[in-house]
């Protein structure tokens, strides 16, 4: 009687470890193309930072993005987004570099306008940008270092 039980309990455990369902649910396996993500490694100039400098830089790019994103929004909100794309160049352009007459005629305004449009969203993106910068900060007070930290990590080559 002991032997009987113990075979059944024995089965009993072997039927269900074998029919057991594992990760992925009998789904086929993904293969995964590493050839891009080398190929990005390997193209990527910061590659060459030290890993605290790669993320400090990366972070920095983040934060460029999201506040690039919000700007873009708050045209599209605004019904404007034809103007921003025409204005999003002047963003990171020197200030003598930009062709005002140019851009005036892009945008249909004469140039006195298309210098405070601008400023204007110069002075914007800033904005955001702080407001961003300062959502991540615990004290408000750290602000214009973390600034020149995010600028330096950006300069970093």
């Amino acid at each position: 009687m002991f032997l009987i039980g113990a075979l059944k309990h024995f089965m009993s455990n072997e039927w269900r470890r074998a029919s057991t369902q594992r990760r992925g649910g009998g789904q086929a396996p993904v293969q995964l193309d590493t050839s891009i993500a080398e190929g990005r490694y390997a193209a990527d100039k910061s590659a060459t930072l030290a890993a605290d400098e790669t993320f400090d830089r990366q972070w920095a790019l983040t934060l460029l993005d999201l506040t690039l994103n919000r700007l873009e929004a708050e045209f599209v909100t605004a019904g404007k987004l034809v103007d921003f794309e025409v204005l999003k160049g002047c963003l990171m352009a020197e200030r003598g570099a930009i062709d005002y007459a140019a851009m005036a005629k892009r945008l249909g305004v004469n140039e006195g306008t298309a210098r405070v449009a601008v400023h204007r969203l110069r002075k914007r993106f800033r904005e955001i940008y702080r407001e961003e910068i300062s959502q991540t900060l615990a004290d408000r007070d750290d602000l214009d270092a973390e600034l020149h930290q995010l600028a330096a990590a950006l300069a970093r080559k």
